[in-house]
């Protein structure tokens, strides 16, 4: 059994988001996930627009940078991604839509993360 989980480690996405979302704990670790995430977006777009898909090389440099950053220096836990790599990109993509929504806050609280 994992030690960050309550119960047993989760067996679907459902159970995993409230995890995700506590080790995304700092305001500020989830803010550098937001500008990775609308970067990778802005260049994803950008890509497909332009027919430059080369670029699109560069979005898990772009996402990945500022979420590590994040993961490293701010919560100082090692990023979901690298034990549940689709939960975890989901899981970003679902935070993000809560933050640009305004939602983050009610699913913070409910995952159980002290507001800061």
């Amino acid at each position: 059994m994992d030690a960050k989980y309550e119960a047993a480690p989760p067996t679907d996405f459902q159970s995993f988001f409230p995890y995700y979302l506590r080790e995304h704990a700092h305001p500020l670790c989830r803010a550098l996930h937001y500008i990775g995430t609308t970067l990778v977006i802005a260049l994803a777009v950008y890509a497909l627009a332009m027919g430059q898909l080369v670029y699109l090389w560069g979005l898990p440099v772009v996402g990945y940078f500022f979420a590590w950053v994040g993961h490293f220096f701010i919560e100082k836990n090692k990023p979901a991604t690298f034990t549940y790599p689709l939960w975890s990109l989901v899981g970003d993509f679902k935070m993000y839509l809560l933050f640009i929504t305004g939602r983050i806050g009610v699913a913070l609280a409910a995952a159980g993360v002290p507001q800061k």
